[in-house]
């Protein structure tokens, strides 16, 4: 199957790792002066978040539109809910305008800004068809931020470093692989004590991009996962018919889980792991290299990745050897027609500060910035809003 190349609130914590861009290398096998001799088992990922990080420092992509709301709501995915907290404190610090953000996933989101009942949405893969019949009009889709989603696990006395292939985590959430020590999951860690206790499957219980992220990554490794949901129509979307596990509700329900669960294996975007200071795994990329999520790795999968005219798919996957391969976006979504000027003009100018001087920020809480090639198409997205039929930015 082919890849589709592109895509409450946690406590803002201002991890310190934006020297090294990335998430600590401590406790993860193999790391920066070992690691495997063989392209497989070989720790690449360490390495590469070992190395520096500096912010893209964008410009503003043009002037700040006058005569702004000094409020604006949204709603949506809780992906990308700790970095819109930032955002939006930092931005109020800067200008006063305040922007409340509901975390309430990105199924949530999508039916917010169908209803129109917030000034924006946002969602971690973009909308359907079927999903934009149902607004009030043309809705356009802003990709925000990279980020991550981790296999995390708790097992006692095994530290972060678990290697996992998409067919393995396939088969763990088909319900086909059930113990830690199965063999298939033993060969990937040689050296490793996996117990003799049962894998207790997390996943979410709402709509949710970060499921869309997985579940693509899924049904593109593991014809058994694609198998079990019943085929490709089924087995990747915001919701799935989970054959296995018990649910979480936002990437904080499944860290609760997870982290209260002995046995558990879950998955979560990366700032949530490393703001708790979970156990969170490798995962092998398209070049045969086990990669660790980071700043840096996150980053390389934007490399060479091809975006499409519309900005709506979940996993972006570039051809980069040192890409960390679960990598996706989160979606703005907002009206194209915009009736009251205020509320345009405040739209477009937080937009065109995240986009700048708020790409800055994104490594300081573990996502990666926009890539100038896809923030490009994104900045482009927002020139197209218009108030009562005439451009908001000309």
């Amino acid at each position: 199957m082919a890849r589709k190349a592109l895509a409450g609130l946690v406590p803002v914590v201002a991890v310190a790792l934006v020297a090294t861009g990335c998430g600590s290398t401590n406790n993860v096998a193999g790391g920066p002066s070992g690691g495997a001799s063989s392209t497989a088992g070989a720790d690449f990922g360490a390495q590469v978040c070992g190395s520096g990080y500096h912010a893209p420092h964008f410009p503003a992509p043009f002037g700040e539109l006058p005569g702004g709301a000094r409020t604006l709501s949204g709603a949506g995915s809780t992906f990308v809910a700790p970095l819109m907290s930032y955002w939006t404190k930092t931005y109020s610090q800067a200008t006063g305008v305040q922007v409340a953000y509901q975390s309430i996933g990105s199924g949530g989101g999508v039916a917010q800004i169908q209803a129109r009942t917030v000034d924006f949405g946002d969602s971690d893969t973009g909308m359907t068809p079927a999903e934009q019949a149902k607004a009030k009009g043309p809705v356009l889709q802003l990709p925000l931020l990279l980020g991550a989603v981790v296999p995390t696990y708790h097992l006692s006395g095994v530290k972060s470093g678990l290697k996992f292939t998409g067919d393995v985590l396939g088969k763990i959430y088909a319900g086909k692989i059930k113990a830690w020590n199965d063999p298939a999951l033993t060969a990937l860690n040689p050296g490793k004590k996996l117990p003799n206790e049962p894998i207790a499957v997390v996943h979410r219980s709402d709509g949710s991009g970060t499921t869309n992220i997985w579940t693509d990554f899924l049904s593109e490794q593991s014809p058994t996962w694609v198998h079990a949901l019943g085929g490709p129509s089924r087995s990747t979307g915001k919701t799935v018919a989970w054959p296995v596990g018990i649910g979480g509700k936002g990437n904080e329900g499944v860290s609760g889980q997870v982290n209260q669960t002995e046995g558990a294996l879950g998955f979560l975007e990366l700032h949530y792991v490393l703001a708790q200071n979970s156990t969170y795994g490798q995962v092998r990329n398209k070049a045969g290299r086990f990669v660790q999520p980071c700043v840096a790795t996150v980053t390389k999968a934007a490399n060479g990745a091809t975006y499409p005219a519309v900005l709506h798919r979940a996993v972006i996957d570039g051809p980069d050897p040192n890409a960390y391969p679960i990598t996706g976006t989160s979606y703005a979504l907002l009206y194209r027609s915009q009736t009251d000027p205020a509320k345009a003009a405040a739209l477009v100018n937080f937009f065109a500060w995240v986009l700048s001087k708020g790409q800055d920020l994104n490594a300081n809480l573990n996502y990666a910035p926009l890539g100038q090639d896809l923030r490009k198409p994104a900045v482009d997205q927002l020139k197209r809003v218009t108030v009562n039929g005439k451009p908001a930015v000309t």
